[in-house]
């Protein structure tokens, strides 16, 4: 509907010939008047909550000299608030006083007269004689731990050719073992019957090596104790190993521990479900950082171990007979 007006001629006048003969002040007065504004409303930005009040005109040019006078000026005109409480520059209190160190002071010992007498008047020849008599305590050398000799070349043939002799493999320190060796070890292993023991500390070992040594284990039997601490293994390979193992019923002891990453709460929890998973699973050599999982873990291991102990004394005490318990 058109606003009809009435001019002071007698003439109508619509909205739209009112509209063109405001001035640009004008219409942004009523601009203004007709913005629908809402203070308390929360979820507008401020800026849409009330009117716009930060178009002013500028005073003059901007003088960083005049300003700093003018904050002085400001600054010196404006009188301090009296203290209500005067500063009378009372102490209060114990001053520091810094404790004095102890001064180390030689303490004189006295010897029998005839002894102090005799090596005050010994020459130097007769003191190292008597020094060569009393000696001091020796304390035996501690030598630096010898480099591993294990020949890697000829341990591998001999794991390849199933050697009935090679029960145990050591290669801790070795750090010169090219990744490609490692597999190389983790694939012969699938087909041994006789390695037992397989060790593998701080050989800069990773993922990789992990996950050949996980599918080994899936189908190597004979394996019981694998060592792997002190190298590069992550979460990942970590993981492949606890899978690797709810396959294997042979491995009763892995060792994980102090690795360059930290495996965090997720691989603790497998860990701790697969020892109670696992009941052939006797020894972890892994420090908990987690209260939960470390508690599982050594219910779990407390069980396999009684577990063990219990079948042994039935083979020792030979099968029961129902009558011993009672059993008509």
């Amino acid at each position: 509907m058109a606003f009809v007006g009435r001019s002071g001629s007698g003439e109508d006048l619509s909205a739209e010939d009112v509209l063109n003969h405001l001035t640009d002040e004008d219409l942004k007065k009523l601009e203004e008047e007709l913005q629908d504004l809402d203070p308390d409303h929360s979820l507008l930005p401020a800026g849409f909550r009330q009117k716009d009040q930060t178009k002013k005109f500028p005073t003059g040019p901007f003088s960083r000299d005049q300003l700093l006078e003018f904050l002085e000026q400001q600054a010196l005109a404006h009188k301090d608030r009296e203290d209500l409480v005067p500063f009378t520059r009372e102490k209060r209190g114990k001053p520091f006083v810094e404790k004095a160190k102890p001064v180390l002071v030689e303490e004189k010992f006295s010897l029998d007269p005839e002894l102090e007498d005799a090596l005050t008047d010994a020459s130097d020849t007769e003191l190292c004689d008597i020094a060569g008599v009393v000696k001091a305590e020796k304390y035996p050398p501690v030598m630096d731990e010898p480099p591993n000799p294990t020949n890697v070349e000829e341990t591998l043939k001999r794991i390849r050719d199933d050697d009935p002799r090679l029960r145990e493999v050591n290669l801790n320190n070795i750090k010169n073992i090219p990744i490609a060796t490692l597999k190389d070890f983790a694939e012969a292993m699938k087909h041994n019957t006789h390695v037992e023991t397989f060790m593998l500390v701080a050989t800069r070992s990773n993922d990789p090596v992990a996950l050949a040594f996980a599918d080994m284990l899936r189908v190597n039997k004979t394996l019981t104790s694998l060592n792997v601490e002190t190298n590069f293994l992550t979460n990942k390979g970590i993981l492949a190993f606890i899978d690797a193992l709810r396959e294997n019923t042979t491995l009763m002891e892995l060792k994980i521990d102090n690795q360059r990453q930290q495996l965090g709460n997720v691989v603790e929890m497998e860990l701790a479900a697969l020892l109670e998973e696992n009941t052939n699973m006797l020894k972890l050599g892994y420090h908990f950082e987690q209260q939960g999982p470390r508690t599982r873990a050594a219910n779990a291991i407390t069980k396999n171990n009684d577990l063990v102990r219990q079948k042994r004394q039935q083979k020792e005490n030979g099968p029961s007979s129902p009558h011993r318990y009672g059993i008509q």
